[in-house]
């Protein structure tokens, strides 16, 4: 991705990664400015100053204690002014006092079309469906993000939640203070709760967002599959230091308690030399994802496809799970091989970033996304059904495809923004329309 910084900004550093899922890395831009030994030298090399950056309470368990030590050019401290409050634009934070009137069914949208007009990551974030509460850091939001313009002399950090990052078209980097991440259609990019970042654009790009606001996603437990397979910790990447050094008027945008608050200050924030720790932005390519599933009948539940969760207080129950659709084989023999009818405590927001999702063939469409909603009843639809019942069940690759959800254990809300959309489907419900009554008592 050729992104050309803006004149006079001094950058330092190579834009690589270093691989491994909640690894302690160790990274410097500068040789010798990580410390040896200790993590807070009376005299930091290069005149840099240390700050701790902690994702966890201090006395959490080894396991899912998150920090990180940066050695940076100012500390944070220095890099906000007096803020004001600032518009929050389309974006909303959980709850929401104007949720939108809908009749409980399952909704589903057409893709929301990029605009002409000049939107920031920021500014370009349309909020879809709220859940939980941000301030109790339970559940988590929707969005998507209508990107046409960089966002340049800005930086934003997000102290509510971490934010899931699915480009569905166009590239976009992300330019954090732990180093840079591209992440084009097809990969996911992942922003920890609090740390400084701004996304840049080459074209028009429009992704998919989940802004989780409970504990961070981590890598489910795979029970008896075993070591391998799912998502493995080897293809999850995280940035190599790289510093700016720029002087000049700047603006830091926080979002905070649901609120914006903007600050000027005279200095880009991007300025961390060196780092180490386990708090830290990374990438994720989903062609990696190697799923598994039934080799001769029946179906695993759709929790066989969980790439990232994110845990709730009871064990089992996620806050959020990040669920793929991949390409994949199907091989079961007597069984009815699509998504089964159901109803479900988890609420799912689906998306499909490429391809057509097998239980949707029509309506269903890349940069489109679906809300079913806790215990609604949602499924393939007619065609689907029909196809599925009556096709020769010889192995078929589910090729070119690749759709998601975010799936929560809270009902989501829908925006009133959302629910405005001229992309909302009036129809959706009608493609359940045709299934037929088959039954028949003389006859088995």
């Amino acid at each position: 991705m050729d992104v050309t910084p803006q004149d006079g900004r001094s950058i330092a550093g190579s834009a690589g990664y270093m691989s491994g899922f909640g690894n302690s890395f160790e990274t410097e831009a500068l040789p010798g400015a990580l410390p040896v030994g200790r993590n807070s030298p009376q005299r930091c090399a290069y005149g840099l100053y240390a700050e701790q950056l902690s994702g966890s309470p201090f006395t959490a368990p080894r396991g899912s204690n998150q920090r990180s030590w940066l050695y940076r050019i100012r500390p944070t401290v220095a890099h906000i002014g007096r803020f004001r409050k600032a518009d929050p634009g389309l974006w909303r934070t959980a709850p929401v006092a104007e949720e939108a009137d809908l009749p409980i069914q399952p909704l589903r949208w057409d893709p929301i079309p990029i605009p002409a007009e000049g939107l920031t990551f920021v500014a370009g974030m349309r909020t879809i469906t709220t859940a939980g509460d941000a301030g109790s850091q339970a559940g988590m939001a929707a969005h998507i993000a209508l990107v046409t313009r960089s966002m340049a002399d800005e930086t934003f950090w997000n102290a509510d939640g971490e934010l899931l990052v699915a480009p569905q078209q166009g590239r976009m980097r992300f330019r954090t203070e732990f180093g840079v991440i591209d992440a084009a259609p097809g990969e996911i990019c992942v922003i920890p709760r609090g740390v400084k970042f701004r996304v840049e654009v080459d074209a028009p790009a429009r992704a998919y967002v989940c802004e989780n606001y409970g504990g961070a996603f981590t890598l489910p437990e795979r029970g008896p599959i075993g070591a391998n397979c799912m998502a493995n910790q080897r293809d999850f990447l995280s940035p190599v230091a790289a510093y700016e050094d720029a002087e000049g008027p700047h603006r830091v945008t926080v979002k905070w308690g649901g609120s914006f608050w903007t600050s000027e200050i005279g200095h880009s924030p991007i300025d961390v030399v060196a780092w180490h720790g386990n708090y830290a932005p990374y990438k994720y390519d989903l062609s990696r994802y190697s799923p598994v599933g039934p080799l001769l009948f029946d179906h695993a539940d759709p929790s066989i496809f969980t790439c990232l969760t994110a845990p709730s207080e009871t064990p089992g129950t996620a806050n959020i799970d990040f669920v793929l659709f991949p390409e994949r084989w199907m091989v079961a023999e007597n069984t009815f091989r699509p998504p089964w009818y159901h109803m479900n405590i988890m609420s799912e927001f689906m998306g499909l970033i490429q391809g057509q999702y097998d239980a949707k063939p029509q309506g269903f469409v890349p940069g489109g996304f679906s809300l079913h909603n806790c215990m609604l009843p949602h499924g393939p639809d007619a065609e689907a059904f029909e196809k599925a019942s009556t096709m020769e069940l010889a192995p078929h690759k589910l090729a070119n495809t690749m759709a998601f959800m975010f799936e929560t254990r809270l009902p989501q809300r829908v925006t009133a923004y959302a629910a405005a959309l001229p992309q909302l489907q009036s129809g959706y419900l009608d493609c359940w329309s045709g299934l037929r009554k088959t039954f028949d008592p003389t006859r088995r």
